[in-house]
């Protein structure tokens, strides 16, 4: 079933698809500045818990899903040194920001190659991969269940998708302002940086209506994954999630 990824109802895939590649085409060139504003500096400790948790290993096809502009990418190049690292995204802009700092060293010398890709249509053959990587992405999937069994399809036997997301803090106190924030100031400051307010009051909804850390395990097991655990950051604003395709 798809979704409308702002508000969790279902509606036609189309809607949250182009609505996502009109947002991401037009801010490409200043998400990062926006992401490191907008979370105080925070989403690259969220980034390095990611690459701790990452099992990674220097033989590694990785795939990375919604890599954008390749924070991912380069974070698993320079931590992990896999063999290859497929960079996939559905918006061309963000992939052209990646190719730019590909080309100014970003990946350290580790094989990167990107190609524009909607993760509910995965266009390489089962088994291609050992670990996928996803940051970000999986919250703006209008069919997430479709989604997940694309790259449950694509892992090897004893794969591991690693994903960081927003996600629900556990504390009330502490949800409650996140949810202050998340109304009033992701817009503010994605209007104030990109000039695209709009844009952001749709992410901001976005990140309301997510699944909360359960719930995003429950839909990796409904896709066939096993041993799914994850790791709250900055009290539950972030959460990373391991889980396992079986032997």
């Amino acid at each position: 079933m798809s979704i409308d990824t702002a508000t969790g109802e279902e509606a036609p895939a189309e809607l949250s698809s182009e609505r996502v590649k009109s947002i991401f085409s037009q801010i490409a060139r200043k998400y990062e500045r926006f992401n490191a504003v907008s979370s105080f500096g925070a989403y690259r400790l969220w980034l390095s818990g990611m690459m701790r948790q990452a099992p990674i290993s220097a033989a590694d096809e990785v795939l990375d899903i919604a890599g954008g502009t390749g924070d991912v990418t380069f974070a698993v190049a320079r931590a992990k040194r896999p063999a290859h690292i497929q960079c996939t995204d559905l918006v061309p802009e963000m992939l052209d920001v990646a190719r730019m700092h590909h080309e100014a060293g970003a990946a350290n010398g580790v094989p990167v190659d990107f190609e524009v890709v909607d993760a509910q249509d995965i266009p390489y053959p089962d088994a291609s991969f050992d670990v996928v990587t996803m940051a970000y992405g999986i919250r703006n999937m209008p069919d997430r269940p479709r989604a997940l069994s694309e790259m449950h399809r694509v892992l090897r036997p004893g794969g591991a998708l690693v994903c960081l997301e927003f996600s629900t803090p556990p504390n009330r106190a502490w949800r409650a302002l996140y949810g202050f924030y998340l109304k009033h100031l992701i817009p503010f400051w994605g209007g104030l940086i990109t000039g695209d307010k709009d844009g952001f009051v749709y992410l901001a909804k976005s990140i309301r209506a997510f699944p909360d850390q359960q719930g995003l395990a429950a839909l990796m097991e409904e896709a066939g994954f096993r041993d799914v655990t994850w790791k709250n950051y900055t009290g539950g604003i972030a959460a990373v999630h391991v889980a396992r395709k079986p032997e």
